[in-house]
């Protein structure tokens, strides 16, 4: 699609300058409009003298009455309206009565008399008063409604920026204790050497977190170079009994996707698939591209559901003593942070697959960062291959 050399600017952007661009183009098409009635009912040219001062008239009028009218919009209707009533006729009147007195200078003595002349115009400056009120006073509500609606939009924004916030920054404190504890069984054991390893790591890892804002998104490539930081701090603990596979359609490395989404469904698999077997088990993190949509599945090969921790890996709850104790985050904190982020546009499946242990299933629009002109908003869906 081009795109326009140019950013278009809402006519209302600036409300002063739309204010005198009415006000020109409407009393210059109702003195074009008086102009052209004029000449074709055969009157002279010097008539044209006559209408630019009814229109310099109204224009005049109507710039007193939009002094009067902004002091009253934002009353109670019941003031609003009432003073208008009683405004409106009053510069009807005097809008008549100069119509009349300079038709008389430009007739001269004829058998019209004044009081005709001023009843005569009377009803057609009515009709343009009213007419412009009625039109200002619908203009300034229409924005008032749309500044109304824009500052809800804003707040609601900000609402969910500080929800997505909290959701993530739920995500370090439960890792970094989960990490700190090996930390200090490893200084313990006096292995100095593999807990100073996992410090490093460690602190490559929370770097990253610090770089990233908390509602940023990032591409699928840094998302997981990001895991690649975490399992190799978790590896230090398990060792051989933790594979990992990345099966990430090149594709899909620039998709964007909330950042650190992936590390609690790895954390999930390693808490319930690789920690309670001896053998360990393998971790599966696939991405790739389904219609307009980016689909990431996480899957390992531990018990699945037909353990007696499925409940508790389906809940993020564990059990201590017949008490319930909550894990901090999960699938719960995955499924909070995509619902404030995508609304209903997402998908999210826990599933069981044919060769057993256990799966989450994530799909998300196809978004990704291009370079945009300035002053340009990004567009992040671009056509798709195939």
């Amino acid at each position: 699609m081009a795109v326009l050399p140019f950013r278009p600017t809402p006519f209302f952007a600036n409300k002063n300058r739309a204010f005198w661009r009415l006000q020109a183009v409407g009393w210059g098409g109702a003195m074009l409009l008086r102009a052209m009635s004029g000449i074709a009912n055969g009157l002279a040219l010097s008539y044209l003298v006559l209408v630019l001062l009814q229109t310099i008239t109204g224009f005049s009028i109507t710039l007193i009455l939009s002094v009067i009218y902004r002091q009253l919009i934002n009353r109670r209707p019941i003031i609003t309206w009432g003073v208008t009533a009683v405004i409106l006729p009053f510069a009807v009147a005097l809008y008549a009565f100069i119509d009349a007195w300079v038709n008389g200078l430009y007739y001269g003595d004829t058998a019209v008399g004044f009081a005709q002349r001023f009843i005569g115009g009377f009803y057609i400056d009515a009709t343009l008063l009213m007419s412009w009120s009625a039109l200002y006073y619908a203009i300034n509500f229409f924005l008032q409604i749309e500044e109304q609606n824009d500052q809800l939009i804003r707040l609601e924004n900000q609402a969910t920026q500080a929800q997505l916030a909290m959701l993530r920054y739920q995500l370090n404190p439960h890792f970094l204790f989960n990490t700190l504890n090996s930390i200090s069984t490893l200084v313990l054991l006096k292995q100095t050497e593999p807990a100073n390893a996992m410090l490093s790591r460690l602190s490559s890892f929370l770097r990253y977190t610090l770089v990233n804002e908390p509602t940023g998104r990032v591409t699928v490539a840094q998302e997981v170079e990001t895991l690649k930081l975490y399992l190799d701090i978790e590896r230090m603990r398990f060792e051989e009994r933790l594979r990992t596979s990345f099966r990430i359609d090149p594709v899909t490395e620039p998709a964007l996707l909330p950042s650190l989404l992936l590390q609690p469904l790895v954390e999930n698999a390693i808490k319930y698939a690789v920690s309670p077997q001896e053998a360990g088990a393998e971790i599966t993190i696939a991405a790739q591209l389904v219609g307009q949509n980016l689909r990431i599945t996480v899957s390992d090969t531990g018990p699945g559901l037909q353990s007696g921790a499925a409940s508790n890996r389906l809940s993020g709850v564990t059990f201590d003593g017949g008490e319930p104790v909550s894990t901090g985050v999960g699938l719960a904190n995955i499924r909070d942070r995509l619902a404030q982020a995508y609304g209903e546009d997402h998908r999210f499946e826990t599933m069981e697959p044919p060769e057993g242990g256990f799966a989450v299933l994530i799909e998300l629009p196809y978004e990704r960062r291009e370079p945009t002109p300035p002053g340009f908003a990004a567009d992040h869906r671009p056509a798709l291959p195939g």
